[in-house]
């Protein structure tokens, strides 16, 4: 699928909203082919990010707690990482 896509679920502390939202926009991004909006593609595109990202909280909520921390953290964790 995506390389730009981490896994979210077992983050500690929990994945942020920043983080779900940009998991889910990078998600649409790529199986859309838009990766930078216009007039005529950003109302379906930023719908569809609201969705996949409704979907993805609530699949991270419903699922249970990891054995075994993800293998990579998020990019936003990593720039922060690198700042830090």
């Amino acid at each position: 699928m995506c390389r730009n896509i981490t896994t979210l679920r077992g983050l500690e502390p929990e994945a942020t909203d920043q983080e779900v939202e940009a998991a889910a926009r990078q998600y649409v991004r790529k199986i859309s082919g838009v990766q930078s909006t216009s007039a005529r593609t950003e109302e379906a595109f930023e719908r569809a990010v609201r969705r996949v990202t409704a979907a993805t909280e609530a699949l991270l909520a419903e699922l249970p707690p990891r054995q075994h921390p993800p293998p990579t953290l998020p990019p936003l964790r990593r720039i922060a990482a690198r700042s830090a």
